[in-house]
Order: structure tokens, then sequence, then C-alpha cells
């Protein structure tokens, strides 16, 4: 079987280098992070205060060149604040749309659970055609826009959950955990030595992948070949959610197509031109856990959504 070019995996490498100056560990995560984006998918990244979160995404959209721009949501935000509004002009006589920070490459939502249901509306339109509509008017978003939304696994006072409809429009779920103690020692010693989380260009942080390099990425993960066989493969291990007995909803025909698309991306960052089970099982807990709803009854039995994934991908036949 032909290879392709090694181009998703060699711009993969260097994204994960160039982060690695800044941030201690969290291979799996920058990786995730990579499919999202290689993806043009959005990604919800959950982990305590202090692991780096927004310092991933703004290293990320620095290594790649693009615009970034964060959100603080709380409850008094108003969608306005984000989409933007119409101000009139005293000189013109005009109304002028003055654009809200959605309008960019990179979007940090940071605590998007803190974020009322009007507000947290306003990103789905953005989030499924990358497009917003203030007043009546549509107003297309950079063909490059990808959410990254934060929040706090502890933190429940004052937070509004996340609709089942926009969980099911990020493509991954991203969980950072703290550092290892060697990690730590070596964030220490970082910190010891001048480095300031504000200034990464001060850190070695510089644009390393060209807009070009990024399409031919994506257009290698387009030509990645899936087998029947492996399409199969896919759809049933979604369709077994739907079945569980410990689950109320399990996931839809979109969380198919997301676990497809980032598990052919896996695929090219380990240099293939072809899907094999290895790639889904990788990324199958990223792309499903945040999709699945429990049974109360299965909650007080202690079971997590990895615990059903990890089941069901033991049970799922693997192609041969």
């Amino acid at each position: 079987m032909e290879q392709t070019s090694d181009i998703t995996r060699q711009v993969a490498l260097q994204i994960n280098e160039m982060l690695s100056r800044v941030i201690a560990g969290q291979q799996p995560v920058i990786e995730q992070m990579i499919v999202a984006v290689i993806a043009r998918g959005h990604a919800l990244i959950e982990g305590v205060p202090g692991t780096a979160k927004t310092m991933l995404v703004k290293g990320l959209a620095i290594c790649l060149g693009r615009d970034f721009a964060r959100i603080q949501l709380t409850p008094d935000l108003m969608p306005s604040d984000i989409v933007g509004t119409y101000v009139f002009d005293m000189d013109s006589s005009t109304f002028n749309l003055r654009k809200g920070p959605i309008f960019t490459d990179f979007l940090l939502a940071d605590e998007i659970n803190r974020a009322p249901a009007k507000t947290q509306s306003a990103l789905l339109e953005a989030m499924q055609e990358r497009q917003v509509t203030i007043e009546g008017n549509t107003q297309k978003l950079s063909d490059d826009f990808i959410l990254f939304a934060t929040q706090n696994p502890i933190e429940y006072e004052g937070t509004y959950p996340l609709p089942e409809a926009q969980l099911d429009r990020f493509s991954l779920k991203i969980i950072i955990d703290y550092p290892s103690e060697a990690e730590e020692i070596q964030i220490l010693q970082q910190h010891h030595h001048g480095f300031d989380d504000a200034d990464l260009a001060a850190a070695g942080l510089e644009p390393i992948v060209t807009a070009q390099q990024l399409a031919e990425c994506r257009q290698q993960v387009l030509g990645v070949e899936v087998t029947d066989e492996m399409m199969k493969y896919v759809a049933d291990i979604t369709r077994s959610t739907r079945e569980h007995a410990s689950l109320v909803l399990g996931c839809s025909p979109r969380a198919s197509a997301h676990l497809l698309n980032v598990a052919k991306v896996v695929a090219a960052i380990r240099g293939r031109g072809f899907m094999t089970p290895d790639d889904v099982k990788d990324i199958a807990a990223p792309a499903l856990r945040h999709r699945l709803l429990l049974r109360p009854e299965a909650e007080i039995d202690g079971l997590t959504s990895e615990d059903i994934i990890s089941e069901i991908l033991s049970t799922v036949p693997i192609p041969r």
C-alpha cells in the first residue's frame, strides 16, 4: 500500500517540539489539540485552574501563525459581547458593525459553563456554520475559526451545564491532568529562570507552520484510506452507545463522522496513508466521552463515560 507524504507527521512533530519550550509534558493533550486543528474541529478542554489551558491554546496559535482571542465567560455576559453589535456613527449617519472577539481564528472561551444558555447559544451557529447572525445580518467568520472552550471539572456553583446539542458540536473533549513530579519540577525551574507565561515570544515561541502547510495536512487527511470494514468498525462503536443499558443518551451520527475524521488525522500524524483500529481506539475517548449521558443508577455505581467507552471497545469486533 502506497504511503502518503509525511507532511502531517512533520508538522505535528514541529509543533510538539516548539510547545515543549513552554509546556512540561502533556504530550497526549498536545497531540489531541493538533488533531482538533487539522480536523477543523472544536475542542472542550477540561482541567483544574493552573494547568496551562490558556497557554496551550495561545502557544498553538503562535506556532500556526493564527489570530488568537480570549473571552472570560461570566453569568452577566451577553451574546453581543461575543459576536458584536451595530453602533450608530454620528459622522456618517450609518450603523457600523463593531465586531466581537469571535471574529478571530482561534477563540478561547474560558469557563464556558459560567455563561447562561442565551449566551452559550451565540456560539452554536459559529461552531456549526462558521458564521454569526447579528441583528438579522449574517457575518462570515474566519475559515480557520476553531473554538477552544475550557471548564473546571470540580466547580459547579454558579455554572450552567452545557446543552447536549452544544456538546455534540465539539469534536474532542480533552482532559488536562496535573503534571508528574518531574514535570512540575521542570515548571519550577522554568519560572526560576524568569519564564513569563504572558510573554511566550520571549520563551522562543514563533510561527513555524504556514497556512499552506496546514492546508497540505488537511489535504493529506482527506486522502487517508478507510476500508469498508473500518467504516463499519466506527459505526459499530457509536451505535453500541445507543443500545448500552447504562446510558440515557448515546452518540449521534455527527459523533460517528467526528470520530472518523479525527481517527484519519491520527493516522496521518503517525505517517500512514490508511486508518487502523488502533487509530480509532486511541482517539475514541476524547471524541466520545462528552456525548454520553449516563443513567443516574450508573453514576451511583461509580461508572464513568470512559468506563463505558472502554467496555464497548473491548466488545466490538475488530476488523482484520
